[in-house]
């Protein structure tokens, strides 16, 4: 997850540092909190949607040889992509006690993992 957030930090600087720098100077006003919260969530659900349904990896899930897989055996739908990503936000956010699930997990898998019919596998 620490490599993860480095990454991030790329991917969102591009989405936000152009578009908010120029919003400010050409109306020289701020983007409210919310909104901000709002294109933080499209975005890094854009970033992991895409990445997780094409190959079921990101860059970081490559390079640690994981993959998210459905637990039937098919491919990954849209409908559990987005059910994960909208699940480990508060899976995390609540103390990250969906990740502190795998601890007990009898497969190791993450709470929104569980609830939304995906596992990570190591290849």
């Amino acid at each position: 997850m620490l490599y993860e957030s480095f990454l991030l930090l790329g991917v969102l600087s591009v989405a936000f540092v152009l578009p908010y720098l120029l919003i400010g100077m050409i109306w020289k006003t701020a983007v409210p909190g919310p909104l901000l919260w709002l294109h933080v969530f499209i975005v890094l659900q854009a970033y992991f949607g895409w990445l997780w349904k094409r190959s079921g990896q990101t860059l970081a899930m490559q390079t640690w040889k994981i993959r998210l897989v459905p637990t039937d055996g098919g491919p990954l739908t849209t409908r559990q992509v987005f059910l994960r990503y909208s699940l480990a936000w508060p899976s995390l956010l609540a103390g990250g006690i969906g990740i502190l699930w795998a601890l007990i997990d009898r497969d190791r898998q993450f709470l929104h993992d569980r609830l939304a019919g995906t596992r990570l596998i190591r290849l």
